[in-house]
């Protein structure tokens, strides 16, 4: 195989900084759609009070996992084909128009609308998540070695200070809360929300740059043909990427824990501690700004001693953080862990960017951040619905909460037999 080609173009600083906006952008999304206003509006509202005690939670645990699933087995071929086409940036303005526009449309969600419902989340989550993959393979074109931690933590520290903008923007929608007469306002926030993704994402698609050049392919051969291709080539040479496979399958299990978390979060605090949405909102403001402090600080220390380093300190962090979360009993005890699993959720996402980015080989970018993506949505299909299932059977969230610490212990277990420099040298001698 041909390596491929690259423009020897400067990255400049703005370009860098448009690069980071994106996470500004869609951070919106996980924070509106996700976390905050529409998955307790789900489950307080679009289910009916006359179903089954858990099953709101069953059911947004179900929608997720089966988008993620549809997610893991897209991303691969998709990312494959972005880089035999050199078009990255045009898939990636495709899945965040379908975000945008799903998102927009669940302000026509009401109470009952319960398949409408999970087909428009289950649609703007696929465009959302699959946006990653190609978002993601520009890192490795963007940052050399040295500084890719540091532009990885600053995109992940933007994008919770763009979670910040996005609450502000949500709460004169929500303060209200799920009362009657506040829902159409608060369905108004879900419109916000994808005008908000819409308005902050223009300058990533007006300055972020394609570098690769388009491959050949020959007559009568299509793009999805090429696609499969070429992630079969992958698998049969996969044992040259051995360090690579083993940190996938730990990304895997830890950020099924990490995912379960962000997804349930919001409904934790409104069902088991009584939180308000306006008590939701004041909560993710603040563990926004140490998320985005924990990325920006974190990554600079993972260009010092390096990402699996920091991605371990983070697993034990986590695994404190959800022993605590199952004895907690009081809204100012909640604040405090939301300080310490901001900090923790934004330093484990720089680094582990990162350490993927080390071992991805330059023209594979999207394939191999396809990869990634198959570990981490395969990771959210089993915690979630696991999560569901324990809340149902046990009518307990802080039981299903207390669970999530296996994921983490086993997933540090797996990252101890990563190799890190063997794993960049891999990626290096592919180019």
């Amino acid at each position: 195989m041909s390596k491929p080609a690259l423009s020897s173009e400067p990255v400049s600083t703005r370009e860098r900084f448009a690069w980071c906006l994106f996470d500004f952008a869609n951070s919106s999304f996980t924070t509106i759609i996700i976390t905050v206003a529409f998955s307790v509006y789900f489950v307080q509202i679009v289910v009916t009070e006359d179903s089954p005690l858990g099953a709101g939670e069953a059911l947004w645990g179900a929608a997720y996992g089966v988008s993620m699933i549809l997610i893991a087995f897209l991303s691969p071929v998709l990312g494959a084909m972005a880089d035999h086409q050199a078009a990255k940036k045009q898939y990636l303005a495709a899945v965040t128009g379908l975000c945008i526009l799903c998102t927009a449309g669940l302000y026509f969600v009401k109470a009952g609308d319960v398949v409408l419902a999970l087909v428009l989340f289950g649609l703007a989550n696929i465009g959302f998540e699959l946006g990653y993959t190609f978002y993601n393979a520009f890192l490795v074109e963007l940052a050399d070695r040295e500084e890719m931690g540091r532009l990885s933590g600053a995109g992940w520290g933007l994008g919770y200070l763009g979670g910040l903008f996005s609450l502000a923007l949500a709460y004169p929608f929500v303060k209200g809360g799920l009362a009657t007469e506040n829902l159409e306002s608060y369905r108004q926030s879900f419109l916000a929300t994808a005008l908000f993704f819409l308005i902050a994402s223009i300058p990533t698609f007006l300055y972020l740059k394609e570098r690769a050049c388009p491959q050949p392919r020959a007559p009568n051969v299509s793009v999805w043909t090429v696609g499969f291709a070429r992630v079969g080539s992958t698998f049969r040479a996969i044992r040259r990427y051995r360090e690579l496979v083993v940190y996938l399958v730990a990304f895997l299990i830890y950020t099924d824990g990490i995912n379960t978390v962000v997804v349930f979060s919001g409904i934790f605090a409104a069902q088991v501690l009584g939180f308000t949405p306006q008590d939701l909102i004041i909560y993710f403001l603040i563990t926004q700004l140490t998320a985005g402090a924990g990325s920006y600080g974190f990554g600079i220390l993972t260009d010092r001693i390096g990402a699996k380093r920091v991605i371990a300190m983070t697993l034990w962090v986590w695994i404190g953080i959800v022993a605590w979360a199952f004895a907690v009993r009081s809204v100012t005890e909640f604040y405090i862990i939301g300080l310490v699993a901001g900090a923790a959720l934004g330093a484990n996402q720089a680094a582990s960017r990162t350490l993927l980015g080390l071992f991805t080989p330059v023209g594979r970018q999207a394939e191999f951040f396809g990869f990634f993506s198959v570990s981490g949505k395969l990771a959210a299909t089993l915690g979630p619905i696991l999560y569901g299932q324990i809340v149902l059977w046990t009518g307990s969230q802080r039981v299903a909460v207390l669970s999530l610490a296996a994921f983490f212990l086993i997933g540090w277990l797996v990252l101890r037999l990563v190799n890190e420099p063997a794993g960049f040298l891999a990626a290096q001698s592919a180019r």
